[in-house]
């Protein structure tokens, strides 16, 4: 008779493999810190060394060139004339080694010393900490001048705040960006596309549509089924926001807005706020993404007070400087008229 092999501990499997991982995760992330402190380090001593020359103009550059030659052969490009003045560079806007993040690596840092503004790179380093960005992500974070759009509906103050997690958001704009950048789609602005190759877009590529969208959202249900009576109506998307407490219903429009859209997305508001709302969650926020939108139309069709149904443009290309800059004069003079 076969002697059966004893069961498979799925659970004991589990915690091993667990164990393995943090610990191959630890070890990288050492290393990738070693490095940073290693640059910083070099930043130091090289600034140092540059201040005995300091009556000589052209000092510094002369000993980085020379440094670099000396180096390179020894240490491969890692120790080049332009990391060696980027670690320099490092020192100068990092000055206290107990100050530096582990969780960070040197290309994070290197993302990081380029931004003049200390607001604008404080921001972007807590941001990267925060929800564990990878290199990649926070390069693309900043491309994308995710600072800049949070700012076009909040003050320097309050997103600074959030970041620093002195408070939570209290509000849909404080966390939503209009306009949303979603290059990552690979839609081609140009090319004629239905709101169901939007829609599939986003599916197929949701981590980063989360996390273009903002703090705490995640995925709820797509084409959700609302019955009214012997009426269907279908949501596009549905996700939920912990930090607000409250559904949010995307409705997708590769058109200008109407406001027939408006009201449309209003009655699927107001079905969750109705049927599926608890009583300790906050209202249901709505968002029309749309390719366009005419603010005369939102504020005419939307009672003064709203404060949950929300507009945002989408862009399939990451936005250049003249363009935020002309969207924030936008906004300050809408604010302007408000007033």
């Amino acid at each position: 008779m076969k002697k059966e092999e004893p069961k498979k501990d799925e659970q004991f499997y589990t915690e091993i493999r667990q164990i393995i991982e943090t610990a191959r995760t630890n070890a990288i992330r050492s290393v990738d810190f070693s490095r940073v402190q290693m640059y910083w380090l070099l930043g130091k001593r090289i600034f140092e060394q540059e201040q005995q020359g300091k009556d000589r103009a052209d000092y510094g550059a002369y000993l980085i060139r020379n440094l670099a030659e000396e180096l390179t052969p020894l240490y491969g490009s890692g120790f080049s004339v332009r990391q060696l003045e980027q670690s320099r560079r490092f020192y100068r806007m990092y000055p206290i080694a107990n100050a530096l993040r582990s969780q960070l690596n040197w290309t994070q840092y290197r993302l990081l010393i380029q931004i003049e503004d200390p607001s604008k790179r404080e921001y972007y380093e807590l941001e990267s900490v925060n929800n564990a960005w990878t290199a990649r992500e926070t390069e693309r974070q900043i491309n994308a001048m995710l600072y800049e759009r949070l700012l076009l509906s909040n003050d320097k103050e309050s997103v600074l705040a959030v970041a620093r997690k002195e408070r939570i958001p209290e509000s849909p704009t404080e966390i939503i960006k209009d306009p949303m950048v979603l290059e990552f789609l690979g839609l081609h602005r140009e090319t004629s596309y239905y709101e169901k190759d939007l829609e599939g877009a986003i599916l197929s590529h949701l981590t980063d549509f989360l996390l273009e969208m903002g703090k705490g959202f995640s995925f709820v249900a797509r084409q959700k089924r609302l019955l009214l009576e012997d009426d269907e109506f279908f949501a596009d998307l549905v996700l939920y926001n912990r930090l607000l407490r409250c559904f949010v219903v995307i409705e997708l429009k590769t058109s200008a807005l109407t406001h027939q859209d408006l009201g449309q997305l209003q009655m699927y508001v107001n079905y969750y706020d109705r049927m599926e709302k608890l009583p300790e969650e906050n209202p249901t926020i709505g968002i029309l993404l749309c390719s366009a939108k005419n603010n005369t139309v939102v504020k005419m069709t939307l009672p003064e007070d709203n404060q949950t149904i929300l507009t945002s443009e989408y862009q399939l290309y990451l936005p250049t400087t003249q363009q935020l800059i002309e969207q924030v004069n936008e906004v300050k003079q809408n604010l302007l008229i408000k007033k």
